[in-house]
């Protein structure tokens, strides 16, 4: 009996890491192709999204800001990543590249990013993010 539920176990614990990168990847992807019902659905109502620079946004500032152009992504690339589940809370830690515009000023960084993502009904949703440069 117990090898059957550690199997199960594992399963789920690999599903959940399987869905938390797809979430990760299309949060990625919304952002660069300016995928705003995507972010709807990935980024949880208490959003608090950090900036290398100390600036943070709520949700409703991310899809602002993207939809006026104000913060563009042109390329969001992963050089490294690790995630870590805890029943319905996942943190992933990544080392990104990124290119983009903030109000007409272009910025090409590497950075260091932690996430929190939370499941939810709607599926994994982004609860918090903070960033660094490396």
């Amino acid at each position: 009996m117990f090898p059957l539920l550690f199997i199960y176990c594992i399963g789920i614990a690999q599903q959940d890491t399987t869905q938390v990168l797809q979430a990760v990847t299309m949060l990625e992807r919304a952002l660069v192709i300016k995928d705003s019902l995507q972010l709807e659905k990935l980024l949880h109502p208490d959003l608090a999204y950090g900036h290398s620079n100390g600036w943070v946004q709520s949700k409703s500032e991310v899809l602002k800001d993207m939809s006026t152009g104000y913060l563009v992504y042109r390329k969001i690339e992963n050089q490294a990543m690790a995630i870590t589940i805890k029943k319905r809370y996942a943190t992933v830690k990544e080392k990104i590249s990124v290119e983009g515009e903030v109000n007409g000023n272009g910025f090409k960084l590497n950075l260091f990013v932690l996430q929190g993502w939370r499941k939810t009904r709607k599926g994994w949703q982004l609860m918090m993010r903070q960033s660094t440069k490396l």
